[in-house]
């Protein structure tokens, strides 16, 4: 897949799917895929334009928002949440596509 097509495919709300999680790998699904009930889940919303917001969960069990922006750098997905050049979060893409991502641990 060109870096193009990627951008697309990956420009939505990517939730995690721990259940499906491997010993090496992380899978995110799509907010519109249905999940199995959960305290809560880690998500992050891919926008066109670089917008990021990545969502976890406070101690309070209350949602957390960062806003930041992302890009795809060769087979890696970074995150910038925070002032400078070195990205706050970078993962490597196994595969993707409209209804999965895969990425290494």
């Amino acid at each position: 897949m060109d870096k193009k097509d990627m951008n697309e495919v990956l420009q939505q709300e990517w939730v995690h799917s721990r259940e499906e999680d491997s010993p090496t790998e992380m899978v995110f699904r799509p907010a519109s895929y249905d999940f199995p009930p959960a305290r809560g889940r880690k998500s992050f919303a891919l926008r066109s334009g670089g917008k990021l917001v990545e969502a976890g969960i406070a101690p309070t069990d209350a949602r957390t928002e960062t806003e930041g922006s992302w890009k795809v750098e060769g087979d890696r997905l970074a995150f910038y949440t925070k002032s400078g050049s070195e990205p706050s979060r970078v993962m490597e893409i196994i595969s993707v596509d409209k209804d999965r991502l895969l990425v290494k641990k």
